[in-house]
């Protein structure tokens, strides 16, 4: 089992050095969902598909992951429809920055995950962050999933 200790913030404008940074595309979709933040969700990533549950929110939960072969997750993948999401994610250092698509096109997010609560707690956040969101259920992704539009989008008309 593993322990995930990770903040999360909105970013307001991609700064370009971060938009330059490498890259990867990544679709996740969601099997379960609970009411108090543990999930069950099928990822691929760089083209490597995994099954990961987490249990609990907020900023420290417990973590496992499993790799799937390609026909599991092909097999699994249907019972995600209406929950699923697309996003580039930007690794820039230690922190990762999520560019949504589809949907949720216009939402960005810097994680940065740490080894300790006293280490998230200490971390010296840059400048072009925005809100810190981490415990805003709203920006949690197995919410994002399925939106027609992100929480902080502007209204239609």
């Amino acid at each position: 089992m593993g322990l995930e200790i990770e903040r999360k913030w909105l970013v307001p404008a991609l700064p370009a050095e971060v938009g330059a940074a490498p890259s990867e595309l990544i679709e996740q979709g969601y099997l379960v969902l609970g009411s108090d933040g543990s999930e069950a969700r099928l990822r691929r990533k760089s083209g490597r598909p995994v099954l990961t549950v987490k249990s609990g929110g907020g900023l420290s939960r417990a973590e496992h992951e499993v790799t799937l072969s390609e026909e599991q997750f092909v097999a699994l993948w249907p019972a995600t429809e209406g929950r699923r999401l697309v996003k580039r994610r930007h690794r820039f250092g230690q922190i990762d920055v999520d560019v949504y698509e589809d949907a949720l096109a216009g939402l960005i997010v810097a994680e940065v995950e740490f080894s300790s609560e006293a280490d998230a707690a200490a971390f010296e956040v840059p400048a072009w962050f925005g809100q810190d969101v981490t415990d805003d259920r709203r920006y949690k992704n197995q919410q994002l999933a399925g939106q027609r539009t992100h929480p902080g989008a502007a209204p239609p008309g």
